[in-house]
């Protein structure tokens, strides 16, 4: 019992680790910018389809750090044309938008990809079980998680080491102050924006070959509680693992509306 409670716990966090590279970006861009990216998961996918074509040429390991840099170039031409002209509008423009964008990046990629799955095996090398004692777990899956927390701590360092990091940091809090400072935002929101995609196409080409709001810490948290409750009840209670995240969900909005640890966010002016 205890060995197969272990291997869900895994899976959930597992699923955590795959929500969280998604929601960072998410929260970046919105913590800065004021921008709901509705768009966020066509990243994702151009990650994977990326992922795919490139496997071929440079082999998984190429695809996994080229597709996400690819992907980030994209993500840098989106910002300075599209979202930069909406960081100072009214909210509601920036979600027609990101949500129009988001339409015509899933019909882009269904006319060149196809409508039907794209097969993308896991590498030769990665296939196969670790076993110790009588615990057994995917080799692959293992190495999702361990990219996922080198990526998770290379954003916090990022963020909380570095002058880049300070800036962005003063930026979601106080715009004014920096602004007043003679602090240009601008770089740093394009910046962000190609950070923010990059992790999720990073998601994308994890992702693949197994599937064909706030704070930081906040949503690294959120996250893994989502995904470690949806594998406990896939577990225990099948029928009920997707009803699980929307509980969850409700229970956030009511006893912690402003998120699990409350910061106050101003919007990039």
């Amino acid at each position: 019992m205890l060995i197969q409670i272990l291997e869900q716990v895994l899976n959930g966090l597992l699923a955590g680790a795959y929500y969280l590279l998604i929601a960072l970006g998410l929260t970046l861009i919105f913590s800065l910018g004021g921008l709901v990216n509705l768009a966020h998961g066509a990243f994702y996918a151009l990650g994977a389809y990326f992922a795919v074509k490139l496997a071929d040429a440079l082999g998984f390991g190429g695809a996994l750090v080229v597709s996400p840099l690819a992907v980030a170039v994209i993500g840098l031409v989106v910002e300075r044309f599209l979202f930069r002209r909406f960081y100072r509008e009214d909210p509601a423009l920036g979600l027609l938008l990101t949500f129009g964008l988001a339409m015509v990046a899933e019909q882009a990629l269904r006319w060149t990809f196809g409508a039907a799955p794209i097969p993308f095996s896991i590498p030769v090398e990665l296939k196969g079980q670790i076993l110790v004692g009588d615990f057994i777990y995917s080799k692959y899956r293992l190495l999702m998680l361990a990219v996922a927390v080198c990526a998770v701590g290379g954003l916090w360092y990022l963020l909380r080491r570095t002058p880049f990091g300070r800036v962005v940091r003063a930026g979601v809090q106080n715009p004014d102050m920096v602004a007043a400072l003679g602090i240009s935002l601008s770089p740093y929101m394009a910046s962000v924006v190609a950070l923010a995609v990059a992790l999720a196409a990073l998601a994308g080409v994890l992702l693949a070959p197994i599937t064909g709001v706030g704070s930081f810490w906040g949503v690294v948290w959120a996250a893994l509680i989502v995904g470690v409750v949806r594998g406990l009840t896939v577990y225990f209670f099948p029928p009920a693992a997707e009803a699980s995240m929307y509980l969850l969900m409700v229970l956030v909005l009511l006893f912690r509306p402003r998120g699990l640890f409350g910061e106050r966010i101003q919007r990039f002016e």
